[in-house]
């Protein structure tokens, strides 16, 4: 429940006050090195506990005392802000008192009154409930920006600068941000001021457009892998705004946005749609340039064989007992391949279809050439390199009690990335970080929860 007040009753009246905090004053710049973009081992909070790591490791994450200020919701930006945090940065989510990020309605399924959706990309951050309309709140965001490193959101291009929380306004007062913005469009151009969702910028961009059966109607991926893309852009993207902080001692402004990350991972398609002016068709499981590289109907599911070069072909015709396909001219290179690809898919696909997807996998099994069953997410998490690579992270979670989502698809050496932290309820932790972070005594803390400029989620 979200709590009106603290434990101790006073007035709600009188001016906002705080101790001195240096490093959360509004107009102060912050000392500019290298220790601030990256602190050392003994600075900002200091090592935290990310399990054990490998033999011989150290504790230390690499974002280990970097603040980030989280304002954005649904997919593209909580991603990338998880995926910091699992590096050891320390994110503060804002949310709207009460309702939260809109994915916490996204369901069924819940676990408990979690949506699932919420759970799967929020770990590893605190939440901070602010009213942004109201202007206690809005100066409650520019005092935590002052005192974080990175400040990253995903509103309409201007919404922000209304508010006067736009780039400019925040490096008036913070010339040491790495801001980042995340939309669907960019920051400037004819349609910026679309909303942007995945779905739709998966089609505008072309994405749709090339992905389906080859005769079937366009088709949007199982996830939404541009949001996903983007994440990992607008996560990249940050790494490098600290970098670049650390060579010259200021903060910058990062654009990252939906279409430009998708049309940029068109890759090949668009290359060859620039160079040749070849319009891309769908092509199912297939793959337009590589034969053959696709699913197979087997008698009981499916394989996918990836024959990437003439070698792996002939291989794969002796796995098939097909010696004299290899042996054919007209199968002779991938560009004939390609050229010939009804046919020789017609060859492949019969004998595919003669045996149990068990017995082509035990046949392929040490061959050299790529192959895999399609799975389903009961055999995914059962696929003993699934187990092996750890990646599946288990936390404890305040309501819904015992959770579990996917991990980090990255493993370092020198330490590791267990024992998140919960994905947080809506205003967890207001009167912890205005504490904490910006130095609030229990008066003023009081009064803004009084007023409705921010909230408190009481954990029973």
């Amino acid at each position: 429940m979200l709590r009106a007040g603290l434990g101790r009753r006073s007035r709600c009246c009188g001016g906002l006050w705080r101790s001195p905090c240096p490093e959360a004053a509004g107009g102060c710049a912050r000392a500019l090195s290298a220790a601030s973009a990256f602190p050392s081992p003994g600075s900002g909070g200091g090592a935290r506990s990310g399990g054990a790591p490998p033999a011989g490791a150290s504790n230390v994450k690499p974002l280990d005392g970097v603040k980030i200020l989280d304002l954005t919701r649904v997919l593209a930006g909580p991603f990338a802000t998880m995926n910091l945090g699992d590096l050891g940065a320390e994110v503060i989510k804002v949310e709207r008192p009460g309702a939260g990020d809109d994915t916490r309605a996204w369901g069924p399924p819940f676990v408990g009154t979690e949506s699932v959706y919420f759970l799967s990309v929020n770990r590893n951050k605190k939440s901070i409930a602010i009213n942004m309309k109201d202007s206690k709140g809005v100066k409650l965001i520019k005092e935590l920006a002052a005192a974080s490193d990175v400040f990253v959101e995903n509103f309409v291009p201007g919404k922000l600068a209304e508010m006067g929380l736009g780039y400019e306004d925040i490096k008036k007062i913070a010339p040491h941000i790495v801001y980042c913005s995340i939309t669907g469009y960019g920051q400037t151009g004819p349609v910026v001021q679309r909303g942007g969702y995945d779905s739709i910028a998966a089609a505008v961009s072309g994405l749709m457009h090339i992905t389906g059966h080859e005769d079937g109607e366009p088709v949007r991926p199982g996830v939404a892998m541009t949001d996903l893309a983007t994440g990992l852009y607008t996560y990249g993207a940050v790494m490098a705004g600290l970098l670049q902080r650390y060579k010259t001692g200021k903060g910058l402004h990062i654009d990252c946005n939906l279409l430009s990350t998708q049309v940029a991972c068109l890759t090949h398609v668009a290359a060859n749609y620039l160079n040749c002016k070849i319009e891309p068709k769908r092509w199912g499981t297939a793959h337009g340039s590589i034969v053959p590289y696709q699913a197979f109907k087997t008698k009981d599911g499916y394989i996918v064989v990836g024959a990437g070069n003439d070698h792996q072909f002939v291989t794969v015709c002796k796995i098939l007992n097909l010696p004299e396909v290899s042996k054919d001219s007209r199968y002779k290179t991938n560009t004939l391949r390609v050229q010939n690809r009804k046919e020789l898919i017609d060859i492949l696909s019969t004998r595919f279809s003669e045996k149990a997807t068990i017995e082509w996998l035990q046949l392929f099994e040490g061959s050299g050439v790529p192959y895999g069953p399609i799975n389903n997410m009961q055999q995914v998490f059962s696929d003993p390199q699934v187990l092996h690579n750890g990646l599946v992270m288990e936390m404890n979670h305040p309501t819904a009690g015992k959770i579990a989502v996917p991990g980090p698809g990255v493993r370092y050496s020198e330490f590791a990335m267990s024992h998140p932290k919960p994905p947080p309820l809506v205003g967890q932790h207001t009167v912890e970080i205005l504490k904490s972070v910006l130095g609030y005594e229990d008066d003023a803390i009081e009064e803004l929860l009084c007023t409705g400029a921010v909230a408190q989620h009481e954990v029973r």
